[in-house]
């Protein structure tokens, strides 16, 4: 799409974020805003959020018989989890063994809170760009007592695509990808990422598992590590693209639970989405506005060219490379 206005221009992410700071609630041995001081942990640490969003005991509204003003309580839990003791790491740079303990506290997650709440939403907003306000690598649980509006219309559509076609609809899109390649950005023996076909921001991606997994928690142990190694090479292509701690909102799609476990979700594809915001540098993004909030999205580039970039990038983060550059002078 050719336009004359190149995006909005933001002030780079930092790149001085010290290792431990006592005044960081996310660090080991801080204290947090409700008095509680974290261990000093040395992996993963996950604790209730201090500002939580949802709550177990919120009230209910009450009733009101009219069609257009209909409320009801949304109850649950939020939680925060931290994925490594130091704030001047990020996914991309840890060890993959560090990375499958992140994705097997995922897992843990989604059993703990599963039988309890439909819906448990695993994200992480990385930088300021996507509303972070802090530098520790971290993301967020959400375990709502409702199926939320974006989880809802994926139920709709993944069981509508079954009844008519006879398979689950991504099951049936990651096969085709993989034989196409056009969009194909990554791939091993359990996992495949792609600029999916319908993709509207600049390099989003899409990360799949090649055979029928309905929750994190049914991965084996082989596709948790063929998950970290996958997630590690996508996100140090990220961040290669323009040399900068890539930002982005990214969250795992999986069958809904509560009630659902006992019902048959076959029609489901566990399934995890990248939504980064830059466009042409490491400062101009591209904003959801105007036209495209009030009629349709409009695409900057083709989904091929945005694999096509990503594709070409190195699989050695560039701070590495950076480093190594130097210990050889």
């Amino acid at each position: 799409m050719k336009r004359p206005w190149k995006g909005q221009v933001e002030k780079p992410p930092e790149d001085n974020v010290p290792r431990h700071d006592p005044n960081n609630p996310l660090c080991p041995g801080s204290t947090r805003a409700n008095g509680e001081v974290n261990p000093e942990y040395d992996s993963t640490f996950l604790f209730e959020n201090d500002f939580p969003a949802l709550q177990p005991d919120a009230p209910d509204p009450g009733s009101d018989h009219h069609p257009l003003f209909q409320s009801k309580a949304a109850r649950g839990v939020c939680k925060v989890m931290c994925f490594h003791p130091w704030s001047d790491i990020t996914l991309p740079l840890m060890q993959p063994e560090e990375i499958r303990k992140v994705i097997d506290k995922w897992a843990e997650l989604i059993e703990e809170l599963g039988p309890t709440y439909p819906w448990v939403q695993i994200f992480e907003n990385k930088g300021a760009m996507m509303g972070c306000s802090n530098p520790h690598p971290h993301c967020q649980v959400w375990a709502s007592s409702f199926l939320p509006n974006e989880p809802a219309l994926a139920e709709r559509c993944q069981r509508e695509y079954l009844q008519k076609h006879g398979e689950p609809m991504l099951l049936q899109y990651a096969r085709m990808e993989a034989q196409a390649q056009e969009r194909l950005v990554l791939e091993n023996e359990h996992w495949l990422v792609v600029v999916p076909y319908w993709a509207t921001w600049p390099f989003q991606t899409l990360l799949l598992p090649r055979r029928h997994v309905l929750r994190l928690p049914d991965l084996t142990s082989q596709e948790r590590d063929s998950l970290a190694s996958i997630m590690k090479r996508l996100l140090t292509k990220y961040d290669n693209l323009f040399e900068v701690s890539f930002p982005y909102s990214m969250g795992w799609h999986g069958a809904p639970t509560g009630s659902h476990l006992k019902e048959d979700m076959s029609h489901w594809q566990l399934h995890a989405h990248y939504y980064p915001p830059l466009l042409r540098s490491a400062s101009v993004r591209k904003f959801m506005v105007g036209y495209e909030m009030l009629a349709q999205e409009q695409r900057d580039l083709t989904p091929e060219q945005a694999a096509e970039r990503l594709r070409g990038l190195s699989e050695e983060h560039y701070k590495i490379t950076a480093k190594e550059g130097q210990a050889g002078l």
